[in-house]
């Protein structure tokens, strides 16, 4: 009920490793069953966000400079956004598999001439995690449709310094004409027939020399950040004509800006300009003659030590430091970035900190050009502060992210990372800012200067993007519980509601995988990360048995136990750990203590059986394993074949032993089926590419699950459904609905047929909902694909059978004791000649014990008398055969036994 390999391609490039790598793994087996060749037409389905509201660092919002309301947000992994109607509307859903790149976008314009069209530089990484190009996308329709104009280089819109910009630029005048910024040592670049032909500017003189760690061997923080924003001067040129002054930004201490005043032919460093920083932004007031320039220290978004601010006076070549704080002053310990001016009142501007952790960002605001400023708090009396805001976070509650600081830090924070800081340029009283977690705005920003307060909330209505790692959807409670990268994960109680808090009790920075107990839904276990440096009492483990309304922690097994796999048995009466780069542990209760598994290498992603209470399954390395002892040995199978590195796999609920695998590359790159808890596989033919699995609700008169699979079959990429266990597939997204990279999470809903969750990078957990459900099979379902049952095609009529005397035997067993709970298991064999359907089993309590919650039948207690029903599982008990369910129970003294336990009213004999 987890991915087989957390990943994200968030924030962090170390996961996105994890990631790549899980993408392109083998898995292979010896025996092939028949599939379709091309999959069935795409069903009717509709796709929505799961809510979370944001989530992510939104480092780019792009207001257009003609058009009222024509707004524009740009994410580092999540694609574009453009502002309509009170949400933002997603632009880059359709970015598809191979592709997947194109969901960081590193800069994004909107054209003042024609406002129908915007164009987006889009690429993921700079370096060899991204294995596509650039490209820079146009729309002629704001979004709705594009085109791609493949670069020769890459871009980065997950990379180090991508909150600086913006790179992309229109001419205002000209608007054939673009420019961009490149990083790498790439240089300058320019279109001249609106972004479908791009050519370097040869002339230009500096591509940039600034690298985060220039030993870093990855790439990652090695990589030049190059040209990083372009500014045009308007007031030089006439409509239809090429704008003559242009201003160009570099990541270059020493000589950061670059001017032409030919239309950029020439290009000159610009005279008697500050150095020993790098300018993140640009801002120019062609109404008074004014560059403004944030400048910090580091490339960002999460560094900068030191700053200033600047002011260029265009006509005359005076540089004018006004720094609200400056570099060379003790109280200076951030850079400055976010920077905006107030294009209805062009002296007003404001500029935000880059970055200040500790004890929050701070706004500054000038109303004379920056003469003097005044700051959105102070301190007034340590650790006390005034305030020049409120603060109201009622839409997205979770932003406290479940903590209570000490002053003067508050919670919620205004902000981190906050590059992008932007005045409406047709209503001075509208403020729009991104963070690391969301886009705050205010609709009152002018009560600021008349010594009133702003009023901020968070406008992020529709814009989601979480990194998503797991996801499970048990057969009660809520209907979706999720893991994702950086902000820890959601119990979503609503769909279409943002969840109130995230985890607590602990706070994980990242979920990277959960798991139910499939016969106690109500007990779940997550693990994750944390900084332990931070959070010395907190573990990386945690339990819930409501739900996941509530957690506690469990301890962790030595040796810094933290991220990976973990699985709840059957009845939750244990847990097996698979933490990174720690040995395998396992723990019966509440991880209490841990011990380690035997049989079984480091790394190995685990499972459990859904019905089995003490197996488990893992793989690594190419084997597959087997633990029937709750997890404290495992054995290799036999089965080979198997990739050498990762797969994703998952146990079927209700069937012993049945497990899908996905996964693969190359030839051996597809999914595969077990009925024999692994001991053998079998390789769907026509899944030429599967990359995870899922199970959910059956369709009407069948009784196997639906599967759901990310895969290529007959050709085709895509989102796909089977109603007949592998034997038939119907793809159930459309191109406009690809969502880049996914795979990484994936599950069906057990309680609605046709509902399929699905984990993206970046653009959160996407909902798929049927337009319809299929007709009933009108003889035949298969359960699995390796055998054919006949089945009536209507569910049968439940009866009573009565119960001979003397025909049933039962046992009752205590399974986990804690302080004022217990958990037991009862079993009852039918050892008559003929089936019991339709089944009822009662018992009376001797010293008063007290059921909470039943799984795997329908238990109700009235006095000391219980009673249990069929849940669903066990339509009938054959003829020598039994049935097996669980209950919690608290008070009384667990270990006393109940009286007479009988079979439709008739006693069994009780062990």
């Amino acid at each position: 009920m987890h991915t087989a390999v957390p990943s994200t391609r968030s924030r962090s490039p170390k996961r996105l490793l994890a990631t790549l790598l899980a993408l392109v793994l083998p898995v292979a087996v010896a025996v092939t069953v028949t599939a379709p060749e091309s999959p069935a037409a795409p069903a009717p389905y509709t796709w929505r966000n799961a809510q979370i509201g944001g989530g992510g660092f939104v480092p780019g919002i792009i207001f257009n400079q003609a058009e009222r309301g024509l707004v524009y947000a740009r994410t580092d992994i999540g694609g574009a956004y453009r502002w309509d109607s009170g949400h933002w509307v997603p632009l880059l859903d359709s970015v598809g598999w191979t592709d997947w790149g194109h969901n960081g976008v590193v800069s994004l314009a909107t054209d003042a001439v024609d406002p129908n069209r915007v164009y987006v530089a889009a690429g993921m990484y700079t370096n060899s995690w991204d294995p596509g190009s650039g490209a820079v996308l146009r729309s002629a329709d704001r979004g709705a449709t594009w085109q791609a104009a493949p670069l020769p280089f890459k871009l980065g819109g997950n990379m180090p310094g991508r909150g600086m910009g913006e790179r992309l630029a229109i001419d205002p005048n000209r608007n054939s004409i673009l420019y961009l910024g490149a990083p790498s040592g790439n240089g300058l670049w320019r279109s001249t027939d609106s972004g479908v032909t791009w050519a370097k500017v040869t002339s230009f003189p500096n591509p940039g020399n600034y690298a985060p760690d220039p030993s870093d061997t990855t790439g990652y923080s090695s990589d030049i950040e190059g040209v990083t924003w372009v500014t045009f001067d308007p007031s030089t040129g006439t409509r239809g004509s090429t704008t003559q002054t242009i201003y160009v930004g570099v990541a270059d201490k020493q000589n950061t800006v670059y001017r032409s005043t030919d239309g950029g032919t020439t290009w000159a460093r610009l005279a008697g300009q500050p150095t020993g920083f790098l300018a993140h932004k640009g801002v120019l007031d062609a109404t008074g003659g004014y560059l403004y320039l944030a400048t910090s220290d580091t490339g960002g978004p999460y560094d900068g030590g030191k700053g200033d601010v600047w002011k260029y006076a265009t006509k005359t070549g005076t540089w004018t430091r006004i720094s609200p704080i400056p570099s060379d002053s003790s109280d200076n310990h951030f850079g400055y970035s976010g920077l905006t001016i107030d294009r209805q009142h062009p002296n007003t501007l404001m500029v935000a900190t880059q970055v200040s952790w500790w004890p929050d960002v701070i706004f500054f605001r000038s109303t004379d050009g920056g003469a003097t400023w005044s700051r959105i708090w102070d301190f007034t009396s340590y650790p006390d502060r005034s305030l020049r805001y409120t603060q109201d976070i009622s839409s997205v509650p979770w932003l406290t992210f479940g903590t209570q600081p000490a002053p003067p830090v508050p919670s919620p924070k205004l902000g981190w990372m906050t590059e992008s800081v932007e005045i409406d340029p047709f209503d001075s009283d509208h403020l729009l800012y991104g963070t690391g977690a969301t886009i705050y705005g205010t609709s009152d920003l002018t009560k600021w200067d008349s010594g009133g307060k702003i009023t901020l909330k968070p406008v992020v209505a529709g814009l989601e993007e979480t990194a998503v790692l797991d996801l499970i959807s048990p057969p009660s409670g809520a209907p979706l519980l999720s893991g994702l990268g950086d902000i820890g994960g959601f119990r979503h109680d609503s769909l279409d509601a943002i969840p109130a808090m995230m985890y607590t009790q602990p706070v994980f920075t990242t979920t990277t995988s959960l798991d139910y107990a499939e016969l106690n839904p109500a007990t779940i276990v997550r693990a994750g990360t944390l900084d332990r440096s931070a959070r010395p009492n907190d573990n990386r483990i945690a339990f819930s048995t409501d739900g996941g309304k509530n957690w506690f922690q469990g301890a962790e097994p030595a040796g810094g136990a933290s991220g990976g796999t973990v699985a709840a048995s059957a009845d939750g009466s244990r847990f097996v750990w698979s933490p990174d780069g720690t040995p395998v542990n396992y723990s019966v209760g509440f991880g209490s203590s841990w011990t380690a598994s035997t049989g079984i290498p480091v790394g190995a992603v685990v499972e459990a059986d859904r019905v089995d209470p003490k197996r488990f399954y893992g793989f690594a390395a190419g084997k597959f394993y087997v633990s029937t002892d709750g997890g404290a040995s495992f054995t290799a199978t036999a089965a080979t074949g198997l990739p050498t590195g990762s797969a994703h796999f998952k146990a079927m609920p209700g069937v012993a032993g049945d497990i899908w695998l996905a996964g693969g590359s190359g030839a051996t790159y597809g999914l595969w089926h077990s009925t024999d808890s692994g001991a053998s596989f079998t390789k769907l033919a026509g899944v030429t590419e599967a990359d995870n699995i899922g199970f959910g609700k059956a369709a009407t008169g069948r009784t196997y699950a639906t599967l759901y699979t990310i895969a290529k079959i007959g050709g085709v990429r895509g989102i796909f459904r089977s109603d007949d266990a592998g034997a038939s597939w119907t793809r159930i997204n459309d191109d406009q609905h690809q969502y880049g990279n996914i795979g990484a999470a994936l599950t069906g809903d057990p309680r609605v047929y046709g509902r399929v969750y699905v984990g993206t990078n970046g653009r959160g957990v996407i909902v798929g909902d049927s337009g319809s459900e299929p007709p009933p099979p009108t003889s035949t379902t298969t359960t699995p694909p390796t055998t054919t049952t006949t089945t009536s095609s209507t569910p049968p009529t439940t009866t009573t059978t009565p119960v001979p005397t003397g025909s049933c035997t039962a046992s009752y067993t205590i399974t986990n004791q804690w302080q004022g709970g217990f958990q037991a298991g009862v079993k009852i064999g039918n050892t008559g000649t003929a089936a019991v359907t339709g089944w009822t089993v009662a018992w009376t309590f001797a010293n008063g014990q007290k059921v909470t919650q039943a799984w795997n039948a329908q238990v109700t207690q009235t006095g000391a008398t219980v009673s249990a029903v069929d849940a669903g599982w066990n339509k009938s008990i054959p003829a020598g055969g039994s049935v097996d369910f669980g209950f919690t129970g608290s008070a009384g003294t667990a270990n006393d036994k109940p009286v007479s336990i009988s079979l439709n009213g008739r006693s069994c004999t009780t062990s």
